[in-house]
């Protein structure tokens, strides 16, 4: 199944309240990803395990965690499913003028505000910050409103002194907010998410958005800074690092359980994508376990 109505995920706020904290135990009986944005700044923490980051065109895998600041309408998916093996995600939602439209400028929040346009571009913290920030960000959810403003710009505050962040999306990722736009890469993106462990042509994929290939080609291009080519090998090397963390199958499986039908080809593409080949991948990751 497809889903091509525009996603525009509405946040509500909590009576009283700036912003909304949740937390989350357990995973949700539906637990699909979906591309969806919204206006509001969005901080994820995830204790443990492991899932795919799907943010702007960036794609990437993670692993012990996660921690990521993604700016005001910057289209992403969701981080966990039932199979990511996490404890708890806790997530937090605020308007970017929460606390009134000059609050960033003074000098104290110059730090702050620059990271909110840093955060454009989706951000995951790493090492120590990741750890500690995650705990304090954890502890939102029992707090009273005012509590939370206060403790919110602390937690922003300690991830504006870091350095240990990765930008995810650093070429930019030129997406409008118009209808049109947002239900034609929802399309798209749903059609890689379903297909990409069988043949898709690009002929296929123009003909979904109604578009011509060339006409499509320089469409996806200038949206994501990628090809399309690119986007859904990536997809698959992202699927590939999943699969060879988490199973315990022979790298040949997983070249073609992730849509790669050479397999010369799938371990040039992943060495590109990773740095290392897929049996450099794997006894890496067994090294860190042990």
């Amino acid at each position: 199944m497809i889903f091509t109505n525009p996603t525009f995920e509405k946040i509500s706020t909590p009576h009283g309240g700036s912003i909304l904290v949740r937390k989350f135990s357990y995973v949700p009986r539906d637990t699909r990803p979906y591309w969806h944005y919204h206006p509001e700044l969005e901080l994820v923490y995830v204790r443990g395990g492991s899932g795919k980051r799907h943010i702007g065109s960036h794609l990437s895998y993670f692993q012990e965690g996660e921690l990521v600041l993604i700016g005001p309408n910057l289209p992403h998916q969701g981080f966990t499913n039932r199979l990511s093996g996490h404890s708890s995600e806790t997530v937090v939602h605020w308007p970017a003028d929460f606390l009134g439209p000059d609050f960033f400028d003074v000098p104290e929040m110059v730090s702050i505000k620059q990271m909110f346009e840093l955060s454009r571009k989706g951000l995951a913290f790493t090492g120590k910050t990741k750890l500690v920030v995650g705990a304090k960000l954890e502890r939102l959810y029992e707090l009273n409103h005012f509590k939370q403003v206060t403790r919110l710009l602390e937690i922003l505050n300690d991830l504006a002194l870091s350095d240990e962040y990765v930008l995810l999306n650093a070429e930019g990722f030129s997406f409008e907010v118009e209808g049109q736009d947002n239900d034609r890469i929802n399309k798209v993106f749903n059609h890689v998410r379903e297909h990409f462990q069988e043949l898709i042509t690009l002929t296929e994929i123009a003909d979904i958005v109604s578009m011509t290939e060339p006409s499509f080609c320089r469409y996806f291009k200038k949206l994501t800074s990628k090809t399309f080519i690119q986007f859904l090998n990536e997809y698959r090397l992202v699927h590939a690092s999943k699969l060879l963390a988490e199973k315990k199958i022979s790298i040949t499986e997983v070249c073609y359980e992730s849509g790669f039908g050479n397999f010369s080809h799938f371990n040039k593409q992943f060495k590109v994508f990773t740095g290392k080949t897929p049996s450099q991948y794997r006894a890496d990751l067994k090294e860190i376990i042990q």
